[in-house]
């Protein structure tokens, strides 16, 4: 009885990587028999996967090569300044 329970029920840290895994590939059938037992009990990880989902959904949404351009010097100059700031503080 305790293998049984050993090999159906996940911690919710493994249940997180499996729903990330879920996000990118296939599970396998125990893969998916363990993830869905363990959601069936767990609130927080049944919300996690909303979350998980709806974040990959929008990096997916992005369209690559039409991020805005980012002048990096000026970026380190503006840190550089506000860090001089906060030490006059």
């Amino acid at each position: 009885m305790q293998n049984i329970t050993k090999i159906l029920f996940l911690s919710c840290l493994k249940a997180s990587e499996l729903i990330e895994k879920k996000l990118h590939f296939k599970l396998s059938f125990r893969e998916r028999l363990q993830l869905k037992i363990h959601k069936s009990m767990c609130e927080a990880c049944r919300i996690y996967e909303k979350q998980s989902t709806l974040i990959e959904k929008g990096i997916s949404m992005q369209m690559p090569g039409h991020a805005d351009e980012i002048d990096v010097e000026q970026l380190k100059s503006k840190i550089q300044y506000m860090l001089n700031l906060d030490q006059r503080k």
